[in-house]
C-alpha cells in the first residue's frame, strides 16, 4: 500500500468515527480546524496590524494640548502680573524638571517606561484581570499611551480611540527619545486645580518653579496624575486624603525599588503639604491695562504678530516697576477718586476718568501706566486711547517749532524772551483759518515773554506764536518729539492746532515730555523687556527684541530752553503750582481743554516723565462730558486734580533717590530790544470773539491773579513785562492754592480797558470754521 492510499484511508475512517458521533458532536470543530482557524486569524490580525501600522499616521498635537498661558512678568523677572489664556500651561525643557521628580511619575506612572516599547502587553493583561476580579477600573497605559492619549489624541473611552492610541505610542517609542516623550507627558498632563502641565503645578502647589521642586514636592505632583481633583490634600476628604498620602508613599517605595532612591534618604523624606489653593491671576486691577500695554508694544513694533501672541506659551517680563505702578493707582484714589461723591453729585461725580504714563527719559522704558481703575469693571484702557484733546500741555512743542524755526516771518529769531501781544481774543495774522483764542478769564496780558505767556498759559501768544514758526513745523516737531504723526487734531490747515486739537494717547504724550527731558533725544516707549516660549520637545523660541537707539529730535539747546521754560511753570506763579510740593527740581506744563472736557499735567524731573490726564465720558455713547462741577468745583484745570495725581505719584516714584538737578545747556533765551511783535492794528472791529467749539483753547487761570482780575503783568501799556526769575522749585507754595477754583460762583469779571481799535488778522473772513472735532 502507497503512502497516498494509507493517507486516504486514514481520512475516510476518521470520517465514519465522525459519523458515528451524536449530531451535536458533529457540529463541534475538530483539533485541526481549530488549530487553523486560529492561525489564520492570528496571521490575518498580524497583517492588519501591520496595515494599520502603516497607514495610521501621528497626528498633529490637538488645539488643546500646545494651548499655553501667557505669564506676564514686572521688571524683576520673577513677580507675575497676570496670566492669559483659557489653558493654564507652561511648557518646560526636561532638563528644567529635576530628576527626582522624573523618576518619582516614573515610579508612580509606568516602572517600566525606560524599558518596554511604548505599551505594556503584560500590564494590560494585568489590569484587565484585576478589573474582572472586581479590584476596580484599573489601567495599563503606559507613560507613553498616556501622552499620546493627552497629545494627540481625545480622553474619549472608545475601542476606535484605544487602537489609534496603542498603534501611535508603538511609533513615537520609535521616533522619539525617553526624556522627549517624559516631558512631553509632564508638560501635557492634568495635575488639579486648573494646572496644565508640571509648572503651572509647581506654581499651584508649592508656589515655586518647577526646578525648585523638592523630593517630597515631586512625588506628591507624581501622585496626583492617578486622580488630581480627589487627591489634593487641601480639600479632600479624609478617605482621599489618606489614598493621597498612600499614593505618594507608592511613588517614593518604587523609587526605592528601581534604585533611584536609597532606605535612608527614603525614611527621612516626610509629606509636603502643599499651599492653599490660590484664586486665578486673572486681568482684574491693574493686570489688565499693563498687559494690554504690553501686547500692544509687542505688535506695534513686529515683534510679534497677534495670531502668534495669542497662541499662547509666552513668558514676558516687562518694564512696569510694581512699587511704582501701586503708587500710580494710590495717587488717584488718594488725590482724586476719595474727593468724589457719586450720591451727593450724581451728574457731575460719575464717570469720571483717569489716564496717565511714566516713562524714564534716558532709556523710553514704562515704568508703570495707569488706564482705569479696575480692568474687570473698565476694560478700555485709557492710558492708550488717542481721543482725548492735550490742550495747553502742547504749548512747549510750539516754542520748540519756533526755537528750530529759528527766525519769523519776518526774519527776526524766536528765543524764550521773544516778546508777544498777549491781548485776549487777539485775531491770530498769517494762519490758514481765522483763529481769536481767549485768554482765560478773558485777560490782557499786554506786551508779554514767551516765558512769561508759558508760565501763565496765554492763548493769544501761543496761538501766534505756532503760526510764526509755521504749522508744518510745528506738526514735525510733535512728531519728532514723538507724537504720532497719526492721531486727530494735529493739520497744519488749522489754525487752533497751536492750542491742542491733538489727541495723543497718555502714553504717547509722556514720551515726547521724555524726549525734552533727555535733552532732545527721543526714544520711542516701550514695554517689554524679554520674551521666550518654550515649545514641545524643549525648543526655545527667544525673538529678537527691537534695538532702543535714541534719535535726535531737537538740538540739545534747544530742547534744554523749553526745560528752563517749563520749569517756571512749576513755581508759585506758575499754572503748576500745585507740582511744588513735590520738592525736586521738575518742568511741566498744564492743560485744559475748551468746554472743560479734558485737564491734562504733563511734566518731568530728570528722573522720570509722567502724564495725567482727566476726563468725563457717557458709559453708553461714549460723548464727552465737562469736568465742570466734578468734585464741587466749577471748574477743573490741568493745575488741580491731574497735577496733585502727578505731585503724589512722583513724590512716591522717586522716594529714596537723590534728587538730581536739571544739566541744562539752553542757548536760546536772549532777550530781544525790540517789542515781538503785536498784530497790525485795524480801524475795525474783530471779526469774531469766541473760539471754536471745537478748538482745544486753553483755560487755565494764572496762579496769584483770582479769575476775572486783572494780571500783575502790564496788561496794555506796551512796557515789557518783568523778566522772569529763576524757578525755585523747593520754593514755599501760597498760602491759598488760586489754581482750585471756588465752589462758589464765578464772581462776575471785571476787564481791563480794551483798545478802542482791537487788531484783526488780514483777510479775515467773516467766520471762522469749526476746529477738527473730538473722537
Amino acid at each position: 500500500m502507497t503512502l497516498s492510499t494509507r493517507r486516504q484511508a486514514k481520512r475516510a475512517a476518521r470520517r465514519e468515527a465522525r459519523r458515528a458521533l451524536p449530531f451535536w458532536r458533529r457540529l463541534l470543530p475538530t483539533w485541526r480546524v481549530t488549530l487553523g482557524t486560529l492561525t489564520a486569524l492570528f496571521l490575518l490580525a498580524v497583517g492588519a496590524f501591520a496595515v494599520l501600522y502603516v497607514i495610521v499616521p501621528v497626528p498633529d498635537p490637538n488645539a488643546h494640548a500646545v494651548a499655553q498661558n501667557n505669564i506676564y512678568l514686572y521688571a524683576d523677572g520673577t513677580t507675575e502680573i497676570a496670566r492669559t489664556g483659557a489653558v493654564n500651561r507652561t511648557d518646560v525643557t526636561i532638563d528644567q524638571i529635576p530628576l527626582q521628580t522624573q523618576q518619582a511619575v516614573v515610579s508612580a506612572e509606568d516602572r517600566s517606561f525606560y524599558q518596554n516599547r511604548g505599551i505594556d502587553l503584560k500590564g494590560m493583561l494585568r489590569a484587565g484581570w484585576n478589573t474582572l476580579l472586581g479590584r476596580g477600573m484599573q489601567g495599563g497605559s503606559t507613560i507613553t499611551q498616556q501622552y499620546v492619549k493627552n497629545y494627540y489624541l481625545t480622553q474619549d473611552r472608545t475601542i476606535e480611540r484605544k487602537g489609534r492610541e496603542l498603534l501611535i505610542a508603538l511609533k513615537v517609542d520609535q521616533q522619539r527619545d525617553k526624556r522627549e516623550i517624559l516631558a512631553g507627558y509632564l508638560n501635557s498632563s492634568y495635575f488639579g486645580r486648573g494646572a496644565y502641565g508640571i509648572q503651572s503645578a509647581a506654581h499651584a502647589y508649592y508656589g515655586v518653579d518647577v526646578s525648585q521642586l523638592t523630593l517630597g514636592q515631586g512625588a506628591y505632583l507624581a501622585s496626583l496624575l492617578q486622580a488630581p481633583s480627589l487627591y489634593d490634600v487641601k480639600t479632600a476628604t479624609p478617605a482621599n486624603r489618606e489614598k493621597a498620602v498612600a499614593r505618594w508613599n507608592y511613588a517614593l517605595d518604587g523609587m526605592v525599588q528601581l534604585g533611584f532612591l536609597t532606605p535612608a534618604d527614603r525614611a527621612a523624606t516626610t509629606f509636603p503639604d502643599p499651599i492653599d489653593p490660590q484664586p486665578a491671576t486673572g486681568l482684574a486691577g491693574q493686570a489688565g491695562y499693563l498687559v494690554g500695554v504690553a501686547d500692544d508694544y509687542l505688535i506695534s513694533s513686529g515683534t510679534l504678530d497677534a495670531v502668534t501672541l495669542k497662541a499662547g506659551g509666552w513668558r514676558i517680563t516687562t518694564t512696569f516697576d510694581q512699587p511704582r505702578q501701586d503708587a500710580f493707582a494710590k495717587a488717584v484714589q488718594d488725590q482724586l477718586t476719595g474727593e468724589l461723591d457719586p450720591r451727593a453729585r450724581p451728574d457731575t461725580d460719575t464717570d469720571v476718568r483717569v489716564a496717565g504714563a511714566s516713562v524714564e527719559p534716558s532709556t523710553g522704558r514704562v515704568v508703570a501706566v495707569y488706564g482705569g481703575p479696575d480692568y474687570a469693571k473698565q476694560p478700555y484702557n485709557d492710558a492708550l486711547r488717542q481721543d482725548n484733546q492735550i490742550g495747553s500741555t502742547f504749548k512747549p512743542i510750539d516754542l520748540a517749532a519756533g526755537l528750530v524755526a529759528q527766525h519769523a516771518l519776518d526774519g527776526r529769531p524766536i528765543t524764550t524772551e521773544s516778546r508777544y501781544d498777549g491781548t485776549s481774543e487777539r485775531p491770530v495774522t498769517g494762519g490758514p483759518t481765522p483763529y481769536a483764542p481767549p485768554n482765560e478769564d478773558d485777560i490782557d496780558y499786554g506786551n508779554i515773554t514767551l516765558r512769561y505767556a508759558m508760565v501763565k498759559s496765554v492763548n493769544s501768544v501761543y496761538a501766534q506764536e505756532g503760526v510764526d514758526a509755521g504749522l508744518a513745523r510745528v506738526r514735525e516737531t510733535a512728531v519728532k518729539l514723538g507724537i504720532p504723526d497719526s492721531v486727530r487734531g494735529m493739520d497744519p490747515a488749522n489754525t487752533s492746532m497751536t492750542l491742542g486739537t491733538a489727541t495723543p494717547s497718555a502714553l504717547d504724550l509722556a514720551g515726547a515730555y521724555a524726549t525734552l527731558a533727555d535733552h532732545g533725544q527721543a526714544h520711542t516707549p516701550w514695554s517689554v523687556l524679554k520674551l521666550e516660549r518654550v515649545n514641545p520637545g524643549g525648543a526655545i523660541d527667544v525673538p529678537k527684541m527691537p534695538e532702543h537707539n535714541p534719535t535726535q529730535a531737537l538740538d540739545r539747546e534747544i530742547a534744554d530752553s523749553v526745560t528752563d521754560v517749563l520749569r517756571d511753570v512749576i513755581s508759585p506763579r506758575g499754572t503748576g503750582a500745585a507740582a511744588l510740593d513735590l520738592g525736586r527740581p521738575a518742568a511741566g506744563k498744564t492743560g485744559t481743554t475748551d468746554s472743560n472736557l479734558s485737564a491734562w499735567f504733563a511734566g518731568y524731573t530728570p528722573e522720570l516723565a509722567t502724564t495725567v490726564g482727566l476726563f468725563r465720558e457717557h458709559p453708553k455713547t461714549h460723548a464727552k462730558e465737562p469736568l465742570a462741577g466734578t468734585a464741587g468745583l466749577t471748574r477743573i484745570n490741568g493745575g488741580t486734580f491731574p497735577t496733585r495725581i502727578w505731585t503724589a505719584y512722583m513724590t512716591a516714584a522717586l522716594n529714596g533717590t537723590p534728587t538730581q538737578d536739571f544739566d541744562l545747556q539752553a542757548g536760546h533765551g536772549a532777550p530781544d530790544a525790540t517789542p515781538w511783535p503785536t498784530a497790525p492794528v485795524s480801524t475795525a472791529p474783530s471779526a469774531t470773539t469766541t473760539p471754536t467749539g471745537g478748538a482745544a483753547t486753553n483755560t487755565d487761570p494764572a496762579p496769584g491773579t483770582p479769575p476775572g482780575h486783572a494780571p500783575s503783568a502790564p496788561a496794555t501799556t506796551g512796557q515789557p513785562a518783568p523778566g522772569p526769575t529763576a524757578p525755585s522749585p523747593q520754593a514755599t507754595r501760597p498760602t491759598t492754592d488760586p489754581e482750585q477754583p471756588s465752589p462758589a460762583p464765578k464772581p462776575t469779571p471785571v476787564q481791563p480797558t480794551r483798545p478802542t481799535t482791537p487788531p484783526s488778522a488780514t483777510g479775515a473772513p467773516t467766520s471762522r470754521p469749526a476746529a477738527p472735532p473730538t473722537p
